[in-house]
Order: C-alpha cells, then sequence, then structure tokens
C-alpha cells in the first residue's frame, strides 16, 4: 500500500494559518489589556521613592546617553510614557492612546496636622554617597526591586518627622552626578558634597548631616539577635583626615553609646580611617554634625534593616534635642 506524501510545501500551508491564529490572540490580549486598564485611574503613590526604586534597574536612565532604538521611540510616543522618567506612568491613565494627557495638579495633598512638620525649615538631611548599595531580596523582588539604603532614609524621615523633626532626603541620584562632572565611583563623596552644599544654600536652617550606607560584610557579622528579633548593626565611620574630626567623632560616639544602652551590642562603635588608599575626611569637614552611618550588610534583610531604624530613630531624637537644648 502506498504511503500518502504530503509535501512540505503543503505543510507549511496547514502551519500558517495556526500562526496567524497565534499572533491575533496576542494582539487581542494586549488591546484587551489596554481596554481595561483604560477604564481605571492609577493612583499617584510616594513619586520620589518608586523613582528610586526602578531607576538602577532601568537602562534609559542608567544611560542617558544611549541611542534608543526605533522601537522605543514609537513605544513612546503610543503609550504616552517617557522611559527616562518611568513615574510618569503614575500621571497616565492609558484613556486614548496617541493622546495628551496633561497633569494640572501633581502636588501630594496633606492632612490637615498640627503635628505635621514645615518642610521648609528642615534640620536634618538623610543622604547616601553610596545609594546603590543593596540589602537581601525581599518580596521587593517580586516587582524587579532591589531595596537599597534609601529605603533607610524614607524610614528614618517618617520616624522622626513623628517625633517633631523636619527632615529633608536627598533624591537626585549621586550617579546622575558623578556623570555630569566625569568622576567614577572612587568620586561618590565628591558628588554628594555637591549635592551637601546645594541643600544647605536652598535650606540654611539644616544642622544635621546624615550619611546612611551599608556594610559590606557577611550576615553572621552584621546581625544581632535580641529578645528573640533579628536587628542589622550599626557602625559608625569618622575620618581623622579631617582637621576637626573631635566634633563628628565626639557626636557619633554618643550616638553610639546610646545605641547600645538600648540593645546591648547594636552598634560596632566608630571605625576611625585615615591614612593612604582611603578617602579620610567623608565630607565631615562640611560641619561637626556630619556623621556616617552604616546598618547592615548585603545578607541583612529590610526587616532587620527596619528594627534597627526603630532604634537609632529613638536615639537620634534623644541626642538632637540634648544636643539642641
Amino acid at each position: 500500500m502506498k504511503k500518502k506524501f504530503i509535501s512540505k510545501k503543503k505543510k507549511t500551508k496547514k502551519i500558517k494559518p495556526k500562526i496567524i491564529l497565534f499572533f491575533i490572540m496576542i494582539f487581542s490580549s494586549f488591546i484587551l489589556t489596554i481596554k481595561t486598564l483604560s477604564k481605571y485611574n492609577l493612583p499617584r503613590a510616594n513619586s520620589d521613592l518608586v523613582n528610586f526604586l526602578i531607576e538602577n534597574n532601568n537602562p534609559f536612565i542608567v544611560n542617558s546617553k544611549s541611542n534608543y532604538s526605533y522601537f522605543h521611540q514609537i513605544m513612546t510616543k503610543l503609550i504616552d510614557l517617557d522611559f527616562k522618567n518611568p513615574i510618569s506612568i503614575l500621571d497616565t491613565n492609558f484613556k486614548g492612546l496617541t493622546k495628551e494627557v496633561k497633569v494640572t495638579n501633581k502636588e501630594v495633598k496633606k492632612v490637615n496636622n498640627d503635628n505635621v512638620v514645615n518642610e521648609k525649615e528642615p534640620t536634618i538631611y538623610l543622604y547616601n554617597s553610596h545609594d546603590t548599595e543593596e540589602y537581601k531580596p525581599s518580596s521587593f523582588a517580586e516587582y524587579s526591586v532591589m531595596p537599597t539604603v534609601k529605603l533607610s532614609d524614607y524610614v528614618l524621615k517618617e520616624k522622626l518627622e513623628s517625633n517633631g523633626f523636619s527632615v529633608l532626603i536627598e533624591e537626585t541620584t549621586i550617579s546622575s552626578i558623578r556623570s555630569s562632572l566625569g568622576l567614577n565611583y572612587a568620586g561618590s563623596y565628591a558628588a554628594s558634597r555637591v549635592l551637601m552644599e546645594q541643600a544647605k544654600e536652598n535650606y540654611p536652617s539644616l544642622i544635621y548631616f546624615i550619611d546612611l550606607h551599608r556594610d559590606s560584610l557577611s550576615h553572621d557579622k552584621t546581625t544581632l539577635t535580641y529578645n528573640d528579633k533579628n536587628y542589622a548593626k550599626v557602625m559608625f565611620l569618622v575620618g581623622l583626615e579631617n582637621p576637626n574630626y573631635g566634633g563628628n567623632l565626639d557626636f557619633s560616639k554618643k550616638i553610639s553609646d546610646l545605641i547600645n544602652t538600648k540593645i546591648p551590642g547594636l552598634s560596632k562603635g566608630i571605625y576611625e580611617k585615615e591614612g593612604e588608599g582611603v578617602n579620610g575626611i567623608y565630607n565631615q569637614d562640611f560641619s561637626n554634625r556630619t556623621i556616617l552611618i552604616e546598618i547592615g550588610g548585603p545578607e541583612n534583610t529590610i526587616d532587620e534593616v527596619y528594627e534597627t531604624l526603630l532604634v537609632l530613630s529613638e536615639v537620634l531624637t534623644e541626642v538632637i534635642n540634648s544636643d539642641q537644648n
């Protein structure tokens, strides 16, 4: 019995409709998704935090000098989303893909509360000379977001403001300043110095400058278990090549000692640095109230860091109140 011969051409003809149907289904799903989204307005979140969280994983921001492909340019026009400014997605409601959406009021309205801090006269400045230092991936990883030292700024700001202080967080990325000045990673402190000077010029009320970092040691060396809770250990770094380092050293020691009074062993104390191959100053010549704090290491979770920040906020509150009286 002769086998029925099917040529490759006939097979191709049978496959083609399936391929076409597959692409029709994909396209229809895409359109359906967009139509569904168009019914809702995305709420505006804390734009500063969201922007920071996603910018380090966004090639359009990290490498602003790149030449974008025609596809990216077309998609930017099509969905009205600026890839260089991904936070713009929060201002877009997707109604009319080619229609420009204008947001007339981008300010977040504050709740009328007697305890609301006057942000026009902040006294505490939080910044990160190494703002991309990461902690252990957590639930944020589901959203392609790595927790970094910048998260510490926001937690500490919230706690300090609830205690009556006015706090300013530096939002400008260090990488953008380094890039504009032609500096490499080693120039991070020079970049943060530019931002400190700018902040002080804009807000003369600033007194305390706190540079939050993360250590690079293993989990067993950066973690303390106390009363069944895990804490990320802290360490204070003081540069001895600052001629007036005494004020920074005394202020850091007060904070470190009080931390250990509340949670014994939580602070590893003061690391005094000087000599060849190190910065030796760390911008602490800017004022005698400029301190550098390392919280945890790369293997610490954001929960462990959070527990430490609760203690740190209490201690800073006591020390600063005492310092101002």
